[in-house]
């Protein structure tokens, strides 16, 4: 089989560019499945503000990894390791290629590249969240950057559910993934063929500011409360998502919504930076313009 990925920064057309590969696959006899690498779009019901496909518009395509977990679940990358890699076996032995589709740059290397995750424990993580909660990032960031520098500088100084893991596997005595790829990243599956999509910023970037508003236009606030019913706000990764937390912030009063939507705007630009930034760093990865005609005969060549 052939491992095909198509990663890129949000709202680059991704989804739709797996659609045409994978018809384009079929039409050649070899049929293919799509297995999504969006970490937020793994959740149930986070559906607007993931920009999801919904079912309809998937062509008949078989797609995986999509609304396997609740809002109140924590989405891992190890665990999402082993998922799609189990998916994408499962999709070989069924005489089919595999399309690894998402720009969630972490999950994405986890299933291409060699990528081996240092243990948990339980006990020492919960102590770290307790922390956590009553001084927030600021002093634990400190303590990383104290201990390990260079991770600390790959690392959110914000982000407290990496600055808890990094110290997690520090005191194991383990070295950090952190955020990057391995030194020398080898392929998981040898017969893997990478496509990158790249948009002008000056396009992209009004592109990305439409889609926000789009979100708030199609009902993100409707879907935020059905999702709070659910325990959105208990959820560990789910109520960080782009939009989402923004979006609870205005049903709970602390945003207007043109503060939300400004907010959300500013952090998805944001987003789409680190992303470009992050599969830069691939190597052999062929890279297209989203709007060229030519794209998927190009991608079939190659």
């Amino acid at each position: 089989m052939t491992v095909w990925a198509v990663v890129g920064a949000t709202g680059t057309g991704k989804s739709a560019l797996s659609l045409d590969l994978a018809e384009a696959l079929a039409a050649r006899g070899r049929p293919a499945e799509i297995v999504n690498a969006d970490a937020m779009q793994l959740y149930r019901g986070m559906d607007i503000g993931t920009a999801k496909l919904p079912v309809g518009e998937r062509r008949g395509i078989p797609h995986h990894l999509l609304d396997v977990l609740d809002v109140t679940d924590e989405a891992a990358v190890a665990w999402y390791q082993d998922a799609a890699r189990a998916a994408i076996t499962d999709i070989d032995a069924r005489g089919a290629d595999a399309i690894l589709v998402g720009g969630s740059g972490l999950y994405v290397s986890s299933v291409l590249f060699d990528f081996r995750f240092p243990p948990h424990d339980d006990a020492l993580r919960a102590e770290l969240e307790a922390e956590l909660a009553e001084h927030g990032p600021g002093v634990l960031y400190a303590r990383l950057r104290d201990i390990d520098p260079a991770t600390a500088d790959r690392v959110d100084p914000r982000n407290g559910r990496r600055i808890v893991r990094a110290l997690e596997v520090l005191a194991q005595g383990e070295a950090t993934h952190g955020a990057a790829l391995p030194e020398e990243p080898v392929l998981w599956r040898p017969d893997t063929r990478l496509t990158g999509l790249r948009t002008d910023r000056a396009e992209l970037v009004p592109r990305l500011d439409r889609r926000v508003e789009e979100m708030w236009a199609q009902g993100i606030l409707d879907e935020v409360e059905t999702l709070r019913a659910e325990g959105l706000e208990h959820g560990t990764t789910a109520r960080r998502a782009i939009g989402y937390a923004q979006a609870l912030a205005q049903l709970t009063g602390d945003l207007t919504q043109d503060e939300a939507i400004a907010q959300t705007q500013a952090l998805t630009r944001r987003y789409a930076r680190r992303q470009v930034s992050w599969f830069r760093r691939y190597r052999d990865v062929d890279w297209r313009e989203t709007a060229a005609p030519d794209t998927i005969a190009r991608i079939l060549e190659r």
